[in-house]
């Protein structure tokens, strides 16, 4: 019956803030997502769509329980890049037995999740 998940989807305030945000500060290209409602989408390469809108009427939340984790390369040089940016940091450094992880919040106050596989070797 199901077959993927389509997009995660994260309520903000300011949607031209928010596209500043994950286009400017994150380095993501936007995508084409659908005309004539406030929504804006975000594809990876890899895999997997983030969209922002406002046209739920619901409050971005970094506690609501919600988090969408972005695999990346290099935790230790994004992380050093976004602290220069003025990016504000949810928690110290996250380690299970196979990741490396560190939260952080977007500029409307919704949290994503930064996660770098360890290596296997």
């Amino acid at each position: 019956m199901f077959r993927k998940v389509a997009f995660t989807m994260y309520p903000v305030v300011d949607l031209a803030r928010a596209r500043s945000f994950y286009e400017e500060t994150l380095g993501l290209p936007p995508s084409q997502g659908p005309e004539g409602i406030p929504w804006i989408e975000f594809d990876l390469p890899g895999g997997g769509c983030l969209a922002l809108t406002n046209v739920t009427g619901d409050r971005p939340a970094s506690d609501a329980g919600g988090t969408i984790a972005f695999e990346v390369e290099d935790l230790d040089a994004l992380c050093a890049e976004l602290e220069g940016k003025g990016v504000t940091f949810k928690s110290d450094l996250i380690h299970s037995p196979v990741c490396r992880m560190r939260v952080i919040e977007d500029s409307e106050g919704n949290a994503i999740l930064l996660h770098q596989l360890k290596d296997r070797g």
